[in-house]
């Protein structure tokens, strides 16, 4: 029923997620959400986040930052993680994510996507054929139009926390 919605994994943090793993399996391209998905929502970049991108591009790599921000919230998070980025993506349209994935030269079979919201960031990486994986929002305080979706993706997460307890 709500399959378009599921994502591929559902974690608690993008900063436990195993990239040397999705590495090993061929991934080459990471696509992240920014705002609650790496950094409570309107946050500079921190410690952690830089690192975490320091760590993998070490790996090999390539990211790229796509957010439906405009660009005074984007580039300056962009700049700090060293990373491409698109800003006003419109997700969950599949034109943001073929961006990121042109400017990092990777597609959909090689590249994956991180974020928090189910109705925005895992539906756009589902529909642009991407592996998708939704963490847990870092900041529970978020604006009103997130806080009534969030109402809506506990009845989805609901449905998929149960398929996955079958399998």
């Amino acid at each position: 029923m709500f399959q378009a919605f599921y994502p591929k994994e559902y974690v608690d943090s993008t900063y436990e997620i195993d990239f040397e793993g999705l590495y090993r399996r061929g991934y080459r391209g990471i696509l992240f959400d920014v705002d609650n998905t790496l950094v409570p929502h309107g946050a500079p970049a921190t410690a952690q986040s830089v690192e975490l991108f320091q760590r993998l591009h070490e790996m090999g790599f390539a990211t790229c930052l796509i957010s439906n921000n405009k660009e005074p919230r984007v580039r300056p998070f962009a700049d700090a993680m060293e990373t491409p980025f698109v800003y006003k993506a419109d997700k969950p349209s599949r034109r943001g994510y073929q961006e990121g994935m042109a400017r990092m030269g990777t597609d959909r079979s090689n590249t994956l996507f991180i974020g928090d919201q189910l109705f925005t960031d895992v539906w756009g990486a589902n529909r642009a054929g991407m592996y998708s994986i939704l963490v847990k929002p870092i900041d529970p305080h978020e604006e009103i139009q997130i806080v009534l979706k969030r109402y809506l993706e506990k009845i989805v997460l609901f449905f998929y926390k149960r398929r996955e307890a079958k399998k």
